[in-house]
């Protein structure tokens, strides 16, 4: 049976018009809740569906997403081969399951990254097993071989930013001609995901800078790709006078020695801001790497006791820590959205950001929502901390307006309406067409 062929008659016919509610299979290879956007993405995302009366159930693997209550979640395992506290493991002979869990080590042993491809074997595996459970699948950026051709239901993929975009950077950034050929191997995956969206007929992503790299970088023709917007978790992330403000405190989210996210540059600029603000100190919200760029740059400087890394903090923390800080930091060489920079606004903490990818787009114009620089600059992002820093007056304003913003722009219940929108014309162009006499 073909995909065109699935998911007809009345109960198809509601959901496409509007008439019924949802049923929708999420699916996130990768949904862990404290590092990186896609466990955020879904968590926020399926609420959000839910609270509008649509069915979702999250189909995932390691690490799992946590989710709110009423969202069901199905254990889809990989063989967790990037675990920790042993990364790179090599599986017990009791735990392979069939030939996808072999091609899975076979991969990763040689150089690559498998679970893209092995998660959307095993998805389209269960999803075939469960055919009209489902009115739509939603596949949050796997873009794997498995989910071409009948997966049970219409397809709708999110695309955050194309990863070839992430492999570039990290290109630049490689050492010697060792390091690029294994950063090479290591993004194999990008060719499969490539090759995937171009075959996709209805791809999400969320931004304008987005959608303009997946038609540049991956080829999708540009009217199959639509823009819906995520956003913050505004209740939980909003302003609170009680929480004390710290002087010069600066908070970023980062991993530490991902190219993409800028962190060398923002303990470069720290330094710099450090000569004439002893105070200024960074917190950041991530792994710390105990070598690399970040950690070399932070020894070089002797900003030992004045960069801190923590991790695995709840959201109530998180929230507290960012409401903390003087000023709220994206120093990204591009993001495809960007998250933090939303959820730092929505607590009004003021915010500096580069004007990598799509920060634009969700910052707003410089001085009037936030202040801007360009990506890579320590020079600039350090003079835009020493004037925040030394302007009560200014971080006030920045801070009620880039709230005002994000309430107006970048909510979950917004992204939700414009996702379960885009669900409906999915299942609609899947109908066969009807013929006339």
């Amino acid at each position: 049976m073909t995909a065109e062929a699935i998911q007809t008659g009345p109960r198809a016919d509601a959901a496409a018009d509007g008439d019924a509610p949802l049923r929708i299979a999420l699916l996130t290879y990768k949904g862990n809740p404290f590092c990186g956007g896609q466990g955020v993405y879904v968590r926020h995302l399926s609420r959000e569906l839910a609270r509008l009366g649509h069915r979702v159930e999250v189909i995932g693997a390691q690490p799992y997403p946590e989710l709110d209550e009423g969202v069901p979640l199905t254990e889809l395992p990989s063989l967790d081969l990037y675990r920790q506290p042993d990364p790179f493991r090599t599986p017990g002979r009791g735990e392979y399951r069939d030939w996808i869990d072999a091609l899975e080590v076979a991969t990763m042993w040689t150089g690559g990254f498998p679970e893209p491809l092995t998660f959307s074997l095993r998805a389209r595996r269960h999803l075939r097993a469960r055919r009209g459970d489902f009115d739509v699948v939603h596949d949050n950026q796997t873009l794997g071989y498995g989910l071409l051709g009948d997966v049970g239901a219409p397809l709708v993929t999110t695309i955050h930013h194309p990863i070839t975009v992430d492999r570039r950077l990290d290109l630049d950034a490689a050492a010697d001609l060792k390091r690029r050929l294994s950063v090479r191997r290591w993004y194999g995956f990008t060719r499969m995901q490539g090759r995937v969206a171009r075959r996709l007929p209805s791809v999400l992503t969320v931004s304008g800078s987005s959608r303009q790299e997946i038609t540049e970088h991956l080829a999708v023709p540009a009217d199959r790709i639509h823009v819906v917007h995520v956003g913050a978790d505004t209740d939980l992330f909003s302003p609170d006078p009680s929480v004390a403000e710290v002087p010069g405190r600066i908070v970023t989210t980062s991993s530490a020695d991902v190219p993409l996210k800028g962190l060398v540059h923002l303990v470069e600029a720290l330094a710099k801001v450090r000569t004439d603000r002893p105070d200024a100190h960074l917190v950041v919200v991530g792994r710390r790497a105990e070598d690399g760029p970040v950690a070399r740059t932070i020894e070089r400087h002797g900003l030992g006791d004045a960069v801190r890394f923590v991790k695995g903090i709840t959201d109530a923390e998180l929230v507290d820590l960012v409401r903390s800080a003087q000023i709220a930091c994206v120093p990204s060489l591009y993001e495809g959205f960007s998250l933090p920079a939303a959820e730092a606004m929505a607590t009004g903490t003021p915010l500096v950001a580069t004007t990598g990818g799509a920060i634009p787009e969700v910052a707003g114009p410089d001085g009037d929502t936030c202040l801007a620089v360009p990506p890579g600059d320590s020079e600039a992002l350090a003079g835009a901390l020493r004037r925040l820093l030394g302007d009560d007056a200014l971080r006030e304003r920045l801070g009620a307006r880039g709230r005002a913003r994000v309430l107006a722009r970048f909510t979950w219940k917004q992204a939700a309406l414009g996702t379960a929108e885009r669900y409906r014309e999915a299942i609609a162009a899947a109908r066969p067409a009807v013929r006339t006499p």
